[in-house]
């Protein structure tokens, strides 16, 4: 690209070519009415898969309707519309897509469309950089990013998208086991190397588990499969359901004990009724960010120690087909969910013993491997970015509330720790997590990155892009 004497200069970079780093890219493409250069930086997979998209397994399925994953808020029919046009299911119509779980592939497919059809519709270029971007530092009225594999690039503006981090297995000794016996739950080739016949202990019961879960089960596994978790709580179903006829709205001026009696009242109602309780989620799901944000401090704090995984199982849930799979799975015995804290794990032989402690005391689990499926660490701090330890060590950031993600205004702008806030710099997707909670869909992903889009332009058109830019 460039050497460090000569920074490339870009009118916007996006860092981070997950679902949100795409969502931003497309925005800045789809509104852009000047020649500007933007850069879309990202060390891994092709741009629109990140975590939650990278997977081809086709048991993994999305946890939403298609009908309701559109990439654009002005046009929710674009992802059947896409969905159509590939010839995903014909001869199926529109109305029998709109409400199926498709696989997660075929979204990653769409977001890679509909960048190449931005790209080439737009007066502004877009460049792929694969790279990780290490350090943002000031220089004059532009960002200096400083790349991994050497250079630097400058930027008037920058979207600040690096996406979800997987949680390091959470137990002593879990760095001395061999890969084949410690494999995370997104690694493909790994999990289809296991024996049909071996024993896995799955640490983790969420949505990661369930696709873990699936997948050994569409390859015949045949051996028993252990889920260890603290709660013991599996992903609960979607279901046809309409939203509940209720007023949410007084749900915001209540505490969060309050609320808790309140939904569970609600439920009750719908199943009195005849009706399904997924229901009621459906009808507070418009009012994720606000009945987070009229939350008192206290009352968030009581929120993530004793109600958030009750809460995830609720507001998360997982397609019919899967749901079904870890019932059966169950019925036959194959798979036990045991609740109980993953202590310590150790190589064993040819395979790996875990030690666990639950309601009655110690346990012992011997296992070919154990898969890390503990989900996604939102703790900036943790998160092991070169990045993010960069922007927190020099003060340009601070962690979010309760030490989640990073701080922001409400138009994402990042904030340092000064409590000032840089509208060079904005934030979208899971780092937000700790200001908004809702921070990981896309019908909120879509929102931010457009928002982002439409901040930035009015700073970017008609300068060029070494305008302004400082000396470093």
């Amino acid at each position: 690209m460039s050497d460090a004497r000569t920074p490339e200069a870009f009118d916007a970079a996006i860092i981070g070519g997950g679902a949100a780093g795409v969502l931003a890219a497309i925005g800045l493409l789809r509104q852009a009415s000047a020649p500007l250069r933007i850069v879309l930086i990202e060390p891994g997979a092709e741009p629109g898969q990140g975590i939650a998209y990278a997977t081809r397994d086709p048991q993994h399925l999305l946890n939403v309707p298609a009908g309701k994953m559109s990439a654009f808020a002005d046009a929710p029919d674009d992802f059947v519309d896409f969905l159509v046009q590939a010839g995903a299911f014909s001869p199926l119509g529109r109305e029998s897509i709109a409400p199926r779980y498709v696989p997660r592939r075929l979204y990653a497919d769409y977001l890679h469309e509909r960048l190449g059809a931005a790209r080439g519709r737009s007066p502004a270029r877009l460049q792929l950089l694969r790279d990780r971007v290490v350090a943002l530092d000031k220089a004059g009225a532009a960002v200096v990013l400083t790349l991994q594999h050497g250079g630097r690039l400058h930027a008037r503006q920058v979207v600040l998208a690096v996406g979800n981090a997987p949680r390091p297995l959470p137990a002593r000794g879990a760095a001395t086991l061999e890969a084949r016996h410690r494999i995370d739950a997104w690694d493909s080739q790994a999990l289809a190397a296991i024996p049909a016949e071996a024993t896995v202990c799955i640490a983790g019961s969420g949505l990661s588990m369930a696709d873990v879960a699936v997948s050994l089960h569409a390859r015949g596994h045949r051996g028993p499969i252990h889920v260890v978790s603290r709660h013991a709580l599996l992903p609960l179903a979607h279901a046809e359901a309409a939203p509940a006829a209720f007023e949410p709205q007084p749900l915001l001026a209540m505490t969060l004990r309050q609320r808790m009696h309140a939904l569970r009242a609600h439920a009750a109602q719908a199943q009195r009724d005849g009706l399904p309780w997924q229901g009621v989620m459906e009808r507070i799901r418009p009012l994720g960010q606000a009945l987070w944000r009229s939350l008192s401090d206290a009352d968030q704090r009581r929120f993530l120690r004793h109600v958030v995984r009750y809460w995830d199982v609720h507001r998360h849930r997982i397609a019919a087909p899967v749901h079904e799979c870890l019932q059966l799975l169950q019925q036959r015995g194959q798979l036990h969910v045991h609740r109980a804290r993953l202590q310590a794990v150790s190589a064993a032989g040819d395979g790996v013993r875990l030690g666990l402690h639950g309601a009655c005391g110690p346990l012992r689990i011997d296992a070919h491997c154990v898969i890390n499926a503990t989900g996604v660490e939102m703790r900036a701090q943790a998160m092991r970015n070169p990045l993010l330890q960069q922007l927190l060590g020099s003060g340009a950031a601070v962690a979010g509330p309760h030490g989640i993600g990073l701080d922001t205004t409400d138009d994402g702008s990042l904030v340092d720790a000064g409590g000032n806030a840089d509208p060079r710099i904005r934030v979208i997707g899971s780092l937000r997590i700790g200001r908004l909670w809702e921070s990981l869909a896309i019908p909120e992903l879509r929102v931010q990155a457009r928002d982002a889009a439409a901040a930035a332009l009015p700073a970017l058109q008609g300068q060029d892009p070494g305008e302004g830019i400082g000396n470093s």
